[in-house]
């Protein structure tokens, strides 16, 4: 089992989904050398993305799709306590960026993402 643990943020989960080449090399490692999460707040994104057209597949059919090939497993961190930490995330009015980097910064973690944002506001993120 790999040591590092890291959240994908949910277009991470796209672009693993549907073309691993979009990840810059390092996030491409950082998939081959680490224990992955995903929020369950990504997973409400993803069939949110499904739902407003910006992807053409269902949240469900991602996580199916990755989760045997990648060993991702999802956050069971308690809600309550995910929501309280992301009450003190108010850099963003994204509810689901939010949420990711609660569930990130309760473990103590990295996430994998591109987001500036994210990476300008929570130190472990990178791309």
């Amino acid at each position: 089992m790999a040591s590092r643990i890291i959240y994908l943020d949910t277009h991470v989960l796209v672009w693993l989904y549907a073309d691993p080449t979009l990840l810059s090399p390092p996030a491409r490692q950082a998939v081959e050398e680490s224990q992955l999460l995903c929020s369950p707040a990504a997973i409400l994104e993803l069939e949110y993305l499904f739902e407003t057209r910006r992807i053409n597949v269902r949240a469900l059919t991602v996580l199916q799709y990755l989760a045997p090939r990648l060993e991702l497993a999802q956050c069971d961190l308690p809600f309550s306590d995910v929501v309280r930490t992301a009450l003190d995330e108010n850099w963003t009015r994204d509810p689901f960026d939010r949420l990711i980097t609660a569930q990130a910064r309760l473990r103590n973690v990295a996430i994998l993402s591109k987001d500036k944002y994210i990476q300008a506001n929570y130190h472990q993120a990178f791309w």
